[in-house]
């Protein structure tokens, strides 16, 4: 007998019981539940968390790189015109960002029955584009400053601007990246990473000031390059990640909690498949396992009912899973699949 059940609680919040202090207080502001409404209510909370991160961030960013870019105008420095460049293009992405969020907000529909939240990845891919770009634009400046040597004025100013940008950046990078690892946004995580990355170059922007000051006067420029080395590196980074979701990659040992939690559960003799996949900031689980033939429709309805709760108990982040109902014989003789089998030849 096949079971496969299907329960899709939309419940987006971390599942995970922490102990301790921490654990109680949040117990207390957040009562554990698995009911429907209390559900779609947290799917709906991340990403009006995810909406708030995205506003707090841009308008920080925003602040700090009209500071800068007013230091530029003063001061003609390149690297600090880099630096603003990349915080500029920083703050931009939080636009479609907030677009894929309020898109995967809609319900899924007869074409779109997993939803809208793989917006959250398209959007990851601009961020990449935008990152590369302004990447190329700053080295551009750079190599036309080694040309065309210009005198940097104001030092002074360019040191209080480039710290300026280390502090706004590295307290948006922090906010972001906190935010995007609690919902599950691989996106927001990567725009965070990319803020953090264009706080450490705006010390760098102090270097280069600092290396005007001592008589380099290709300091500026040299580090203007050095910066997009950097932003590079940042580049890679959140490519990969948006390419690994993009590709259904989760945590490996998100599969062996999954197989735990299952092989845990009472009357499952074996866990023969776990799937998982993320879609935008939620996740996706099926499973495989087998149970005794013996067992009624009811009793393995209750297996497969217990199944799914023990994963979203385990796997933060779960928003439903579709659980297939093995039977097992004793003797193993009989093959649940034989109808089947014939379409699937290489699957064992």
């Amino acid at each position: 007998m096949a079971h496969e059940h299907h329960h899709d609680h939309g419940d987006a919040h971390d599942h995970t019981h922490r102990g301790g202090p921490v654990g109680f207080v949040k117990s207390i502001f957040v009562p554990h539940s698995h009911d429907a409404g209390d559900s779609i209510a947290a799917a709906l909370g991340s990403t009006d968390e995810g909406m708030r991160a995205l506003k707090v961030s841009l308008a920080g960013l925003a602040v700090t790189a009209a500071i800068q870019l007013a230091v530029v105008i003063v001061s003609s420095s390149v690297a600090l015109l880099s630096d603003t460049i990349h915080n500029f293009a920083d703050a931009l992405t939080a636009v479609p960002l907030g677009i894929a969020f309020w898109i995967g907000r809609r319900p899924p529909n007869e074409r779109y029955t997993y939803g809208y939240g793989r917006a959250e990845d398209l959007a990851g891919i601009f961020i990449v584009a935008v990152i590369a770009g302004s990447s190329v634009l700053a080295a551009w400046e750079a190599v036309l400053r080694l040309q065309h040597p210009r005198s940097m004025q104001g030092v002074g100013w360019v040191v209080a601007a480039g710290f300026v940008g280390f502090a706004g950046n590295e307290l948006v990078a922090r906010y972001r990246i906190r935010v995007g690892r609690r919902i599950g946004s691989a996106a927001l995580v990567a725009d965070g990473m990319h803020a953090r990355t264009d706080g450490f170059t705006s010390l760098a922007v102090v270097a280069g000031a600092a290396g005007v000051a001592a008589g380099w006067k290709q300091a500026d420029p040299v580090v203007g390059l050095v910066i997009t080395v950097a932003v590079l590196m940042v580049l890679k980074n959140a490519a990969r990640d948006i390419y690994r979701r993009l590709m259904d990659s989760v945590d490996p040992d998100l599969v062996d909690s999954a197989r735990d939690a299952l092989a845990a559960v009472p009357r499952v003799s074996r866990v023969d498949r776990v799937r998982v996949r993320w879609v935008g900031h939620e996740l996706l689980a099926e499973a495989d396992i087998g149970a005794d033939a013996a067992l009624t429709l009811s009793e393995a309805h209750a297996v497969a009912e217990e199944a799914e709760h023990r994963l979203l108990h385990e796997l933060p982040r779960l928003a439903g899973a579709t659980i297939h109902l093995n039977p097992c014989s004793a003797d193993g003789s009989t093959d649940p699949h034989t109808i089947t089998a014939h379409h699937f030849p290489d699957s064992g």
